[in-house]
């Protein structure tokens, strides 16, 4: 006659597993565990989404509960996300090796991806942080043809006894890898093979790019009544401006007096062309970090000099 397994309290469950990764840290690995706080397992944008995305597939029901626990145990003692693959650790009876992959995002995809978010993300903070528009939410995360993994684009593996096609363990890891993505959600974009810093240079950015590279050419003085003859008379003008209390209309003007495309002045500034171009639409101060404000300051004062 079967009977139940011992109850084993969560506690215990945790310490086994903080014994465990002690050990393999003395071995001279380097571990990676997942520790949550709460029952929440993912309470930011990309976490929870991809958790949600997960709980869409009929065929996890009834092995993601499993995980959930074990993952809320502290049972995942070590996860890495590198390009298109998971390595983790999840204590168990003993200690088991899971491993999933998941497929590059298709091209085809991504390009459709780009084209419907082009020039509605202003940063890659943004996009990251998960301040996106509900039109640009809804194209990442579309279960179909989203940024998360469909079900047949994930393998995985365990070398545990279970004969399921999902065990527990590797159940615990999907859920882990939401985890992860709370704290580094760039790594939903490394796993999946893409660049994701390309929904921000959107065809947009290009276009503009472009045309004031022509303009450039076709000489700013002409076309903007700029008299760039007078150079003292420009530097001077320059030198007035307060980083502090710039607003983006001003940083226009003096990336234009200076004959900089987006592109350049955002490589001068070591900011993204996209930062460039959102700060360039404000006509209020610009609220700059402490970095970008000195970025700015220094190239004043190069100019004037």
């Amino acid at each position: 006659m079967w009977g139940w397994k011992q109850y084993v309290p969560v506690a215990t469950r945790r310490a086994k597993a903080q014994k465990k990764i002690n050990q393999l840290r003395k071995k001279g690995k380097t571990i990676e565990p997942i520790e949550i706080e709460g029952r929440n397992i993912a309470k930011k944008f990309w976490g929870k989404q991809w958790c949600e995305h997960l709980e869409t597939f009929s065929d996890y029901d009834n092995r993601l509960p499993r995980g959930r626990t074990y993952v809320r145990n502290g049972s995942v003692c070590h996860l890495k996300i590198t390009k298109g693959s998971v390595e983790a650790f999840v204590i168990g009876s003993s200690l088991y090796r899971v491993n999933v992959n998941i497929s590059a995002l298709k091209e085809s995809k991504w390009q459709a991806i780009k084209e419907k978010c082009s020039g509605q993300i202003g940063s890659l903070l943004e996009l990251l942080k998960g301040k996106l528009s509900e039109h640009v939410m809804e194209v990442v995360a579309n279960p179909r043809e989203g940024l998360f993994p469909n079900h047949g684009e994930m393998d995985y593996s365990c070398d545990c006894p279970d004969w399921a096609d999902m065990c527990k363990h590797v159940a615990a890891v999907l859920y882990g890898i939401g985890t992860r993505l709370d704290l580094q959600p760039d790594l939903l974009f490394q796993l999946r093979g893409v660049d994701a810093s390309e929904l921000i240079a959107t065809k947009l950015m290009t276009a503009e790019a472009k045309i004031e590279d022509r303009l450039d050419d076709e000489g700013l003085t002409e076309i903007f009544g700029i008299d760039l003859d007078d150079d003292a008379q420009h530097k001077e003008k320059i030198q007035k401006v307060d980083p502090e209390m710039m607003t983006g209309t001003e940083l226009k003007r003096i990336r234009l007096e200076m004959q900089l495309t987006i592109g350049k002045f955002a490589e001068t500034l070591k900011v993204t062309p996209a930062t460039i171009h959102r700060w360039e639409k404000e006509e209020c101060t610009l609220n700059l970090q402490a970095r970008s404000a000195n970025a700015i300051a220094q190239f004043l004062e190069k100019t004037h000099n």
